[in-house]
C-alpha cells in the first residue's frame, strides 16, 4: 500500500511537470491551437507512462480525450478559415465600392432636389401595389404636386418631375420634400421615399464598409437602393 502511494505522488509531479513546463517563466495566459495540441499530447503521454500498472487508462476515456483535442483544433482551423474569407470578402466589397464614386444613386430620404427645372426621386415598395402616389411640398409644408405612378410591382422604382406645380406653372429651383402612399386595392403597402444622391467617398474603416453621399452624410452599401 505504502508503495502504491509513492507511486501515485510519482505520477502525479511527472504529470504536473509535464503540463506546466516552465510555467514560472510563462507571461502570457493565451496560446495558440498548436500550442495547446503540444501540451495535450505530452500530458497524454506522461499519463501513459506513470499509469498504475493494476489500474491502467480506460482506453475508452483517452479515445474521448484525443476526440476532444481533434475537435478544438478543427473548430480553430475553422474559424481561421473564416476569417481569410470574411477578409477577402471586406476587401473585394471595397473594389466594387470605390468603382460607385462619382456615380448617383439611389439611398432612403426624403429629399427631392429640384434643378433647371429637373428633379428625381425614387420609392421602395414592401409588395405590390396598384396606386402609388408621390406628394411634393415646399419647404413651408405646403403641397406643391401630385405624381401618380401608377400600379407598380414590390422594389425600387424612379420618378421625375418636371418642376411644375399643380397648376401647370414651373416653381424656383431647390429642395423639396416628398413622402409616398400606396395601396393595393384597399389594403395600403408599406413604403418608403429616396433619394438622389452623388457618391463622394468610400469609408472602409469600422465594422461595415460605407460610402460617403454628401448632406446625407455616410450610409451603408446595404442602404443604396439603385445605381444610376
Amino acid at each position: 500500500m505504502t508503495t502504491t502511494n509513492a507511486s501515485t505522488s510519482t505520477s502525479t509531479q511527472a504529470i504536473y511537470a509535464a503540463l506546466n513546463g516552465s510555467s514560472s517563466t510563462k507571461t502570457t495566459a493565451t496560446t495558440t491551437a498548436e500550442d495547446t495540441q503540444t501540451r495535450f499530447l505530452t500530458l497524454l503521454t506522461t499519463q501513459l507512462q506513470n499509469q498504475d500498472p493494476l489500474n491502467p487508462m480506460d482506453s475508452s476515456e483517452m479515445t474521448s480525450q484525443l476526440a476532444q483535442i481533434s475537435t478544438v483544433e478543427g473548430v480553430t482551423k475553422l474559424n481561421d478559415t473564416l476569417n481569410t474569407l470574411m477578409s477577402n470578402l471586406q476587401a473585394s466589397e471595397s473594389v466594387q465600392a470605390a468603382d460607385l464614386v462619382g456615380h448617383t444613386v439611389l439611398v432612403p430620404g426624403s429629399g427631392l432636389v429640384l434643378s433647371s427645372s429637373v428633379a428625381a426621386g425614387g420609392v421602395q415598395l414592401d409588395s405590390d401595389a396598384t396606386t402609388v402616389t408621390v406628394t411634393i411640398t415646399d419647404s413651408n409644408g405646403l403641397e406643391v404636386q401630385k405624381l401618380s405612378l401608377g400600379d407598380l410591382e414590390a422594389g425600387t422604382h424612379e420618378f421625375v418631375w418636371d418642376g411644375k406645380n399643380a397648376n401647370g406653372t414651373v416653381v424656383a429651383d431647390g429642395t423639396y420634400k416628398v413622402s409616398v402612399s400606396a395601396y393595393q386595392g384597399d389594403t395600403k403597402v408599406k413604403a418608403s421615399t429616396l433619394q438622389l444622391a452623388a457618391v463622394n467617398s468610400v469609408i472602409t474603416g469600422g465594422s461595415e464598409l460605407q460610402v460617403d453621399v454628401g448632406s446625407l452624410g455616410r450610409v451603408s452599401m446595404s442602404d443604396i437602393k439603385l445605381i444610376l
